[in-house]
């Protein structure tokens, strides 16, 4: 069922809440990629206050990396820290498991990157996160950023401007090329949020929504989709039954993609009607929103309408 309104003292609304703290703890620090993306993002202003290593093996015993402290728990990190959100970077494998620590700590938004989760791990982390009230994003996201204050994640700088579009992307390649054009042409970002291309996910598309049309800093949505499965559909049920929504444009990948074929997310699968470009674009339209097939035809779109003139 689409979920038309936030669930009360929802995590996401710590991204829309400039006043808000968010304490960022980074499971994994002591890999190769934990280390390289602490540092980033703490080069971008990121709150980054620490991080935690694997239970077992050499990493275990580092209690400092970068100026960081290294914790053996999520527990033991965020009694130490009061971090209150969480970026993972560990195996497929290793998800599900980052994912029940860092919530049964206390962690209230925990980010997950990694590609390849199970199908089965990712229902089970999704019913783990909703029953102690957290909010995940994930699975294979480049994560969230509120531009001009942090990013969780791996979004790269360069996309990153403040501004008055709210953005949520599936694709990550995708968003980044949307991003950077947005920041080109003067117009930059509210907030990004990047749920993923995976079929299960901790949060879609029209959960989004509701925080963005709220949110007096966001002009305007841009919906960065793809073939496959329902989500634009939901977002677009989700759309007409918001009160005074704000203007939404969408522009969707793969509308050449044949019937079957997986265009490289594991939810982008077009079969007969379902999940095509055209679906979700009679969907989007009948809701409002103005969708596209290039990012061409969305920048331009952008830059004439009314309310995002002055922004440029």
């Amino acid at each position: 069922m689409t979920r038309a309104t936030p669930m009360p003292d929802d995590p996401l609304a710590l991204l829309f809440d400039p006043t808000a703290p968010l304490p960022t703890i980074v499971q994994g620090i002591t890999g190769r990629m934990g280390r390289k993306h602490a540092g980033l993002m703490r080069a971008y202003g990121t709150d980054i206050v620490g991080g935690t290593a694997p239970s077992g093996g050499k990493s275990a015993d580092v209690t400092e990396i970068d100026g960081l402290p290294v914790f053996r728990s999520c527990l033991a990190a965020v009694q130490a820290t009061g971090a209150v959100a969480s970026v993972a970077l560990v195996p497929p494998f290793d998800v599900l498991e980052a994912i029940r620590e860092a919530v049964e700590a206390g962690i209230r938004l925990v980010v997950t990157v990694t590609e390849g989760m199970p199908v089965a791990d990712a229902v089970r982390a999704r019913a783990i996160v909703r029953q102690a009230g957290a909010r995940w994003v994930g699975a294979s996201t480049p994560g969230v950023a509120v531009p001009g204050r942090a990013k969780l994640g791996f979004i790269p700088t360069v996309s990153l401007r403040p501004g008055p579009i709210g953005v949520m992307a599936k694709s990550g390649t995708l968003s980044y090329e949307t991003n950077h054009r947005l920041v080109a042409c003067g117009l930059g970002q509210s907030v990004w949020i990047g749920v993923g291309g995976d079929a299960v996910k901790g949060t879609r598309f029209a959960d989004a929504l509701p925080f963005f049309n709220a949110d007096p800093a966001t002009r305007a949505i841009v919906l960065v989709g793809e073939i496959g499965g329902n989500e634009e559909e939901e977002f677009a049920q989700a759309l007409r039954a918001c009160a005074g929504p704000k203007p939404v444009f969408a522009v969707i990948a793969g509308h050449g993609a044949r019937e079957g074929v997986v265009m490289g997310h594991a939810g982008a699968v077009v079969h007969g009607d379902a999940g095509t470009f055209d679906a979700k674009k009679r969907a989007l339209e009948a809701a409002g929103a103005g969708v596209f097939d290039s990012i061409d035809g969305l920048i331009g779109a952008l830059l004439a309408h009314p309310l995002l003139i002055a922004a440029t």
